[in-house]
């Protein structure tokens, strides 16, 4: 009570600089909640990571012979893992909206409506937390590549590059899923989206290069803003299959910046906006 209290005096004296403070410190007590969670229950990591390891094992050592690299050069499971990198980051967002929505259904944020907090504050809290988790998927998902032989063979700077442009997808991809979570009428509900998003990160160039899909298929892979990520970090990485013919294709690291920058431009707003929304 005496937190909610100080506030006050700081608007009073200073309106801008005080509302960015309570802004800033409204947030991460909105982060470390969420963290709290993980921290509590390690087994919601370990069930998002199990889709995507599952894949690698099954992708890449049962049909890894089979499965073709464009050009013909170069190993299945080095053209496979970028892919799989961001197919765990694409994914993300529906756990983020399964989070919302179950808050929402339990009456978390109507609590959080009553309390003398930033409207953007929520959707903040929960995109900081799922940008750490984020990393933290990433790392356990990149040690167990190395470990099944996979190798970043084009510098340090360059595997950072693409390391931070996946980070980048899934931060835009998180203010879709704080989006859909104060939409949704159920956490049931949000869960049932994976079915629209399985087929999403499917047709793209995530497990196969648009160019070995057919004709008419192909072009809608190749602009589908989780290819253009996948074809950036194949290229950073120095892993095969990077490029293709098509322009999409061949500037995959500029569109892997504007995506999720179209994208954050987009939906941010929007999930601040539909949670002031439920106040009214």
């Amino acid at each position: 009570m005496s937190d909610v209290l100080t506030r006050e005096p700081y608007l009073a004296a200073d309106p801008a600089r005080g509302r960015a403070y309570w802004v800033v410190v409204d947030t991460l007590n909105i982060a470390r909640r969420y963290l709290t969670h993980f921290q509590r229950q390690p087994i919601l990591i370990a069930w998002q990571l199990g889709f995507p390891i599952i894949s690698v094992l099954l992708y890449g050592f049962v049909f890894g012979e089979a499965m073709k690299v464009p050009g013909g050069v170069g190993d299945y499971k080095d053209f496979l893992m970028p892919g799989m990198f961001v197919m765990t980051m694409a994914f993300g967002f529906m756990n983020t909206a399964m989070g919302v929505a179950t808050d929402a259904s339990k009456g978390v944020i109507d609590r959080f409506r009553s309390m003398p907090m930033a409207p953007s504050a929520v959707a903040a809290g929960r995109g900081v937390a799922d940008l750490v988790v984020a990393c933290a998927e990433l790392t356990i998902l990149a040690l167990t590549a190395v470990a099944i032989g996979w190798r970043p063979d084009n510098g340090v700077g360059n595997a950072l590059t693409a390391f931070a442009l996946l980070l980048l997808l899934r931060f835009s991809l998180i203010w879709v899923g704080v989006w859909l979570g104060f939409v949704v009428p159920s956490p049931q509900a949000a869960g049932g989206l994976y079915a629209v998003t399985f087929p999403i990160t499917m047709i793209s160039s995530v497990f196969v290069a648009p160019s070995l899909m057919p004709d008419w298929l192909g072009p809608v892979a190749a602009w589908n803003p989780v290819s253009s990520t996948g074809t950036a970090a194949r290229e950073l990485f120095g892993n095969p299959g990077a490029g293709g013919s098509s322009w999409i294709e061949q500037h995959a690291v500029l569109m892997s910046v504007a995506w999720p920058l179209a994208v954050t431009a987009l939906f941010l707003p929007l999930a601040v906006r539909k949670f002031k929304a439920l106040s009214k």
